[in-house]
């Protein structure tokens, strides 16, 4: 009997990944459904748990994960059957870890993030501390960094790996969404691979767990 899949966390774009990749995957599973900085991840249970108090977590049997992009990572390659989020040649599971690790890091934490915590729009510059030049800096390489992404794109690639689709894109998809709605905005070539992704059926069905809270 397969160890029973229990996802913590929703309600952002970080949760929203290792929801979708469960979705994607058609694997069964639980959602605990705790919100960041709301005390949630902050019990002595989650704490246990996750020390470091962040969300999503996702538990194995009696494997405790946290970070999206490992999380959807470790899904992928455990779950290679039927619509496999990586790829199995050597050469293209080295350009999918390339992108992985570019996106989250150039990306998400380096651009989005440091908007998250120091944009008074975004929600956290009351923790972090209001700083408009460091937002206005942190866009701009946002978009200096998606130029990366336009060239891949603009070969006509259904996704960032060709025609098969991976967790490369599930973070890419977030973080684009992201910018959007961060008015950064997005490279045109973006704009159909964008609604190609979102126009999934795992993309909605995780969209409705992760954001039922909010």
């Amino acid at each position: 009997m397969a160890d029973e899949l229990i996802l913590w966390g929703v309600g952002t774009t970080r949760t929203i990944r290792a929801h979708w990749a469960l979705h994607e995957l058609g694997l069964p599973y639980t959602s605990r459904p705790i919100l960041p900085r709301s005390g949630e991840t902050k019990t002595m249970e989650y704490t246990a748990l996750n020390p470091r108090q962040k969300i999503p977590l996702l538990q194995d049997g009696d494997l405790t994960i946290g970070e999206s992009a490992a999380i959807v990572a470790y899904l992928a390659n455990k779950h290679r059957t039927g619509a496999a989020l990586v790829p199995d040649c050597p050469k293209l599971y080295a350009k999918w870890l390339e992108w992985c690790f570019f996106i989250v890091t150039e990306l998400d934490s380096t651009s989005l993030y440091v908007m998250r915590r120091h944009g008074t729009n975004q929600g956290l510059a009351h923790i972090y501390g209001d700083a408009p030049h460091v937002v206005a800096k942190a866009g701009e390489y946002f978009r200096e960094q998606l130029r990366h992404v336009d060239a891949a794109l603009s070969d006509g690639r259904h996704y960032l790996m060709g025609d098969q689709f991976t967790t490369a894109d599930i973070l890419l998809t977030t973080c684009l969404t992201w910018a959007i709605d961060y008015g950064v905005g997005i490279c045109d070539s973006a704009v159909p691979y964008l609604e190609r992704a979102t126009s999934r059926g795992a993309y909605k069905s995780s969209s409705e767990v992760n954001f039922a809270q909010i």
